[in-house]
């Protein structure tokens, strides 16, 4: 199939350039005018006008930012009396993301051609998430699309707020540590080096930390090349043991254990587990398919693989507290107000509360992990520098006391 350049006019007026793809030119030109465009240019794309994609066949997943203004601005035309297809047109030509662009496009063609919202949304595959399309084919169903649109426009939004609280707090202590390794390495490559001559010409025998670390420096500068090799191999094979199943929960594993960031990883999962059940069960769907959405969309393995086993169990008849009881990974107040909600009959309320409460949590845990790090990585800085310039001063201190 063919791929053809092609400019035209809208039915608002407005001069529209895109590509599209066709058998051949007169069915792209067929296909424009069944869009309602009338045709100015049409001819085969190339090198310059062509939509290029590398993403090597995987579509790009949208992130929780990107999916709440989709759902936001969804909400607001319907709320003007626009229809869906009108709707999604209008989001087609506003967005700039080119993965959504493309996605609501290939959407509205299906509803024109009969399909539902929700069935024309899992067509693209990948690129809307499992419990968007779910929330959209019960707001279908119940007449209720624009309260959907709503609810997941908020879930996405507190998602991505969330995300980037944990975001910035690791990416702090992540920038000083590459800030602390560069000025070792330039203290290794450039600073000693200055020294070096002075060293031999001293005479005496040198600290053992300062040989150490002459040797070191030389070595950087001769064999370079060997410590970027042995990163590269040491970054391949965490990356490919990560993948592994075993690997996945190891790391997984390490990732809970490591002092207050440990905590912050698991307020983060309860968090995002309580608000997507509930956004899911006030939609009115079952809960063992609620849960099942939910183990999708954790991104700790162990997590994942807890709500999975969970589903098992509430199929089997169990109360959905007893098993995430069993699974040791989730505090007690997500365990008191899952079977508070399971005994009132109030769950959505309850896991509502819940997450609203590791929300708070999350950030309160995010300033108290970056106010821990900013003296201990002020002070491991501090003890390097000093350590780098000890190796320098120690051999001139020993050659003063000699003389001395």
């Amino acid at each position: 199939m063919a791929q053809f350049s092609y400019e035209a006019v809208g039915m608002d007026g407005k001069i529209k350039k895109g590509n599209i793809e066709a058998d051949s030119i007169e069915k792209a030109k067929s296909l424009l005018r069944g869009d309602g465009l009338t045709v100015l240019k049409l001819g085969e794309a190339n090198i310059f006008n062509k939509d290029l994609n590398f993403s090597f066949g995987k579509k790009k997943k949208l992130g929780a930012r990107d999916l709440s203004v989709f759902c936001r601005q969804f909400l607001s035309i319907l709320k003007a009396g626009v229809s869906v297809i009108m709707a999604l047109d209008m989001l087609g030509d506003q967005t700039e993301n080119k993965t959504l662009k493309a996605a609501i496009k290939s959407t509205k063609d299906n509803v024109e051609k009969g399909d539902t919202l929700a069935a024309a949304m899992r067509k693209q595959e990948g690129v809307f998430p499992s419990i968007l399309l779910n929330m959209i084919e019960a707001g279908e169903a119940s007449g209720s699309l624009e309260v959907s649109l709503d609810r997941m426009s908020t879930h996405f939004e507190k998602d991505a707020r969330i995300k980037g609280m944990v975001k910035k707090a690791f990416m702090y202590p992540i920038v000083l540590v590459f800030v602390m390794i560069a000025v070792i390495i330039v203290m290794l490559t450039f600073v000693i080096p200055q020294f070096e001559s002075m060293f031999a010409d001293l005479g005496d025998e040198l600290p053992a930390f300062t040989k150490a670390a002459v040797a070191l420096s030389a070595s950087l500068q001769n064999s370079w090349y060997i410590y970027v090799i042995a990163i590269i191999i040491i970054v391949v094979a965490y990356k490919f043991y990560s993948a592994t199943p075993n690997g996945s929960r190891v790391m997984s594993t390490l990732k809970l254990k490591i002092p207050v960031f440990g905590a912050l990883a698991t307020k983060t999962a309860c968090a995002r587990f309580s608000r997507t059940l509930a956004t899911l069960l006030a939609a009115g769907m079952p809960l063992i398919d609620a849960i099942n959405i939910c183990s999708k969309i954790m991104d700790n393995v162990l997590f994942r693989d807890a709500l999975t086993e969970a589903a098992k169990q509430v199929e089997r008849g169990l109360p959905l507290s007893v098993p995430l009881r069993q699974s040791g990974l989730f505090p007690n107040m997500v365990l008191h107000m899952t079977g508070i909600g399971e005994e009132t009959g109030n769950m959505e309320e309850m896991l509502t509360n819940v997450a609203n409460y590791y929300d708070e949590e999350v950030e309160m845990t995010t300033q108290q992990a970056t106010a821990l790090m900013d003296p201990i990585i002020i002070v491991v800085m501090a003890l390097v520098v000093s350590a780098l310039i000890a190796v320098i001063y120690a051999p001139m201190m020993q050659m003063y006391s000699s003389v001395g």
